[in-house]
């Protein structure tokens, strides 16, 4: 009966799991952030309503019902075989888009009385919360409880985090990965295992997510012979959940790589699918040549805005580094900014796609932290103020972001 704790004043209730209590414990340690979180994503959608009844647009349709949104709601509804043939030789495919989020929609849809789009809100909502948790979980571990806090006011506070609030994939995405990573820091290997690979099913940045998995075996192992005695490694005991965990990770990503292959019939199937659509790897020449582009011509502004954006968030993975992470979380963040800013495509798009890599906000979720707490307080909210604003400017805007 280790396991099982009575809580004090349940009498002679059923004694509770401890692994129940646990997490109990992390909830209202965790309150405090989640309201927070709430209150910065409850004004984001409160300015984009108050900017779409002097528009005319929908806050509804704007969140639910546009662009990539759309895609995911024809898959719920009709499942995978749409293309759409465009000018210019360019295909997309409904392959393109990974299949969590849509079997998510299809079973709420099947459930409660939602169209496969309002589905998608419900589960944005649902795991912006669980992505925020474990944000907190993670910076409070790490640098103390008032850094949690800080750094998820930060990741709500995003120029882009009304994508949370959207019917898109960033919030499924980024709470599968945050709870891998919190799972790859305890020591909780199969769980981190299984959330990578729940994470390999929602975007194909689930890659980076199962390198930071792979990387947090490798420390643990290296760290358990160091410190094993007369030549026995301490980590030997969790050596089988540590490689049932590192084999499950990659299992969703590389499911739907393969099945899309099949369906496609050819081993490159989901590259040829990407390239439908102008996507696709190439180092970062095509975003260079565009930000380059502007900055020598009459978007002089845009290009060097573009370029101080980029620097920007190499001066924070460079303060990460500095500030000597774990190597999961730098493994991670790591890649989820190389597949963004080497990536081709839309371009407009690239800071949604950054918008998981949330330890690079620890630097300066730290220093809230350390500041006075009026100063710590009027700066985040000041941020918070400007979020709300560029969201609905930019949800408002032609392009999807």
């Amino acid at each position: 009966m280790t396991d099982l704790v009575s809580p004090a004043g349940t009498g002679a209730g059923a004694p509770l799991p401890r692994a129940v209590l646990r997490a109990r414990g992390a909830l209202r340690r965790a309150l405090p952030a989640l309201l927070v979180y709430a209150g910065v994503r409850a004004l984001g959608i409160a300015v984009l309503a108050v900017w779409g009844y002097w528009t005319g647009k929908s806050p509804h349709q704007l969140l639910s019902a546009r662009w990539d949104s759309l895609w995911y709601a024809r898959i719920a509804e009709d499942g995978y075989g749409y293309t759409l043939h465009l000018p210019g030789g360019k295909v997309h495919s409904d392959l393109a888009f990974f299949p969590l989020l849509p079997w998510l929609e299809r079973g709420l849809s099947a459930v409660f009385p939602l169209s496969a789009g309002d589905a998608g809100l419900v589960v944005s909502a649902v795991s912006s919360l669980l992505a925020a948790w474990a944000v907190f979980l993670i910076g409070e571990r790490l640098y103390g409880r008032r850094a949690g806090v800080a750094l998820v006011a930060l990741w709500a506070a995003l120029p882009v985090g009304i994508v949370q609030s959207m019917a898109y994939s960033e919030s499924l995405f980024t709470a599968l990965a945050a709870w891998s990573l919190y799972a790859v820091l305890t020591g909780r290997w199969v769980w981190a295992g299984s959330f990578a690979a729940l994470a390999g099913l929602t975007r194909p940045v689930g890659a980076a997510v199962v390198l930071a998995v792979w990387l947090g075996v490798l420390v643990a192992l290296r760290q358990g012979k160091e410190h094993g005695e007369h030549g026995e490694s301490a980590a030997r005991p969790a050596l089988p959940r540590m490689l049932l965990g590192a084999v499950l990770a990659p299992l969703g990503w590389l499911a739907y790589f393969a099945w899309v292959g099949v369906r496609t019939g050819g081993p490159t199937g989901y590259l040829d699918v990407q390239g439908g659509w102008g996507n696709g790897f190439d180092g970062g020449l095509a975003f260079g040549s565009f930000v380059a582009q502007r900055l020598f011509g009459p978007a002089f502004a845009a290009g060097l805005g573009l370029l101080v954006g980029v620097g920007l968030v190499l001066w924070l993975y460079a303060a990460c580094v500095r500030q000597r992470q774990p190597l999961p979380l730098l493994g991670y963040a790591g890649a989820v900014l190389l597949l963004a800013l080497t990536a081709k495509g839309y371009f407009g798009s690239k800071p949604r796609l950054m918008m998981p890599a949330f330890p690079l906000l620890l630097p300066l979720a730290v220093a809230a932290a350390r500041a006075r707490p009026v100063r710590a307080v009027l700066t985040v909210s000041t941020v918070v103020l400007v979020s709300a604003v560029y969201g609905a400017f930019w949800l408002n805007g032609s392009g999807p972001p």
